[in-house]
């Protein structure tokens, strides 16, 4: 992973930086200060400037940290680096974004993924262009290139805010899991067809005479870590959605559940009524607006251009917003379409007892009250359920907050339950033509309206957008997205503040 060079050129313009980087271990030496560096010298320069931490690896310790992704299954260390991945990797380890898009000549050339990356890097003065105005993206960067801004680095200057860093220690390295279970929370039996049971033909008596059902259950997957430091989190999925959304991302890396393991929360997760592992119902959908054409039809009705258009990743499948951090190409975009999963059965309010259940068992199984973070949808969920085993609400673009002075709100203040909400960006300047844009912009507005008074009425409600500090690009699914990590982080240091 690292040059073990010999001999450095002198007189030139690069020899201070390559001073600086031996004397300062960042590189042992450089031999060829004209020779191309690859990821993995970046890698490596950045676990040493962050005094080496303990990890497997340098590779794997900048993984965890959200650092380096990598591609096609591979961390790609030998191969050379270009300037745009040299900015994206800076920037990530940094903490910080950019408060525009490049003003580069070439912006259009950079990648998607990597344009906030690029504005800060040319912002703080941690890279400069290549003249002409250009900063050739998908350039190599040389060593001695390479060593001038890591010299670079030390003095930048970081214009935007920067995400709190948590006092919980986030372990890195393989997870170390101390027990996982799957088991059901509420429900209800059905009553039996009527007749006498047919033990005989049991399965081939179409009539079902004195058969009962399982139904309006909640599944839950947990996984406690092998170190608990703070409380145990339920998550709950939104529309089209299940458990999986949590656990893992588009393009492969770990979800927030894994992330927030790695904080030291149990994670339980949750597929609601209806959905997923826990798709026995009543009676089989008929909403012909979500899932089927209609109520006599056995159709699955098709959306996937309609919801990547309102959950705000792209105007038009498969294009991203300019600075999206959705993860790019054709397959991460495959997997998240098939992530989408429809409703068995139509909604009959199973949602709210059921999760009510799972709380309660939660706080049977643990001791203690649960962080409830719920997603879009499962918004409502949140506000509905009975707030005696919550610990707080963390509710990521929820489909609207409770109106003040309802039922929902006075509940939730009683309690004295405090409540986090996260909104992303496109939504200030998402396309003023397309209808979704006014929608999240009256959603976010309404929580903002929420919290100010729910804070005058003595309770404790942040509203967090994500632009205002400083993280951009953010879909609908911010938290399976390229800078996931670092809203997880933000996450955490508003638990940490409350002792949870």
């Amino acid at each position: 992973m690292l040059m073990t060079l010999s001999t450095m050129a002198m007189g030139a313009w690069y020899d201070e930086a390559v001073s600086y980087v031996v004397e300062n271990g960042l590189m042992d030496s450089i031999d060829d200060p004209n020779a191309d560096a690859t990821r993995g010298e970046i890698v490596d320069a950045i676990w040493r400037i962050a005094d080496k931490p303990a990890a497997e690896s340098a590779a794997a310790w900048a993984n965890a940290q959200g650092i380096l992704t990598g591609y096609d299954g591979d961390y790609h260390l030998d191969d050379f680096l270009t300037r745009e991945q040299l900015a994206t990797m800076l920037w990530r380890y940094a903490g910080q974004s950019a408060t525009s898009l490049p003003a580069y000549s070439d912006a259009s050339d950079v990648a998607s993924y990597a344009a906030v990356a690029v504005a800060w890097a040319q912002n703080a003065k941690v890279m400069n262009g290549v003249g002409g105005g250009n900063f050739a993206p998908r350039s190599y960067v040389t060593c001695a290139q390479l060593a001038q801004i890591l010299m670079n680095y030390p003095n930048r200057t970081d214009t935007s805010p920067k995400v709190p860093t948590p006092e919980t220690a986030y372990q890195a390295g393989a997870l170390s899991i101390a027990k996982q279970v799957l088991f059901s929370s509420g429900g209800t039996v059905t009553e039996p067809v009527p007749g006498e049971y047919n033990a005989q033909m049991n399965w081939l008596d179409a009539s079902r005479t004195g058969n009962t059902a399982h139904v309006d259950h909640a599944n839950v997957y947990f996984q406690i870590p092998e170190t608990t430091n703070g409380s145990s989190i339920v998550y709950l999925h939104g529309y089209g959605q299940s458990r999986m959304g949590w656990m893992t991302t588009p393009d492969g890396r770990e979800g927030w559940s894994d992330i927030f393991l790695r904080y030291g929360h149990a994670a339980f997760l949750v597929d609601q009524p209806h959905r997923g592992e826990a798709g026995s119902a009543v009676s089989m959908t008929n909403d012909g607006f979500l899932d089927a054409w209609a109520a006599d039809s056995k159709d699955y009705k098709p959306g996937d251009q309609a919801w990547y258009t309102h959950f705000r990743i792209g105007r038009v499948a498969p294009e991203l917003y300019a600075g999206s951090a959705f993860p790019t190409g054709d397959a991460a975009q495959n997997q998240f379409f098939r992530q989408m999963t429809p409703n068995t059965g139509a909604s009959n309010g199973a949602e709210t007892p059921a999760l009510t259940a799972v709380l309660a068992d939660v706080k049977e199984m643990t001791g203690e009250k649960s962080i409830f973070i719920t997603h879009s949808a499962g918004g409502a969920v949140g506000w509905n359920v009975d707030m005696e085993n919550v610990a707080a609400i963390i509710a990521v673009e929820p489909g609207g907050a409770p109106q003040v002075g309802s039922e929902q709100y006075n509940k939730l203040l009683a309690a004295k339950v405090p409540i986090l909400f996260y909104f992303g960006d496109y939504i200030d300047n998402g396309p003023a033509d397309i209808m979704s844009t006014g929608f999240w912009r009256g959603i976010r507005d309404g929580a903002i309206a929420f919290a100010e008074q729910y804070n005058a009425d003595g309770g404790d409600a942040t509203v967090i957008d994500l632009p205002q500090i400083g993280l951009y690009g953010n879909s609908h699914f911010l938290f399976q997205e390229l800078n996931n990590k670092e809203i997880a982080d933000h996450v955490q240091a508003w638990l940490s503040e409350r002792g949870l």
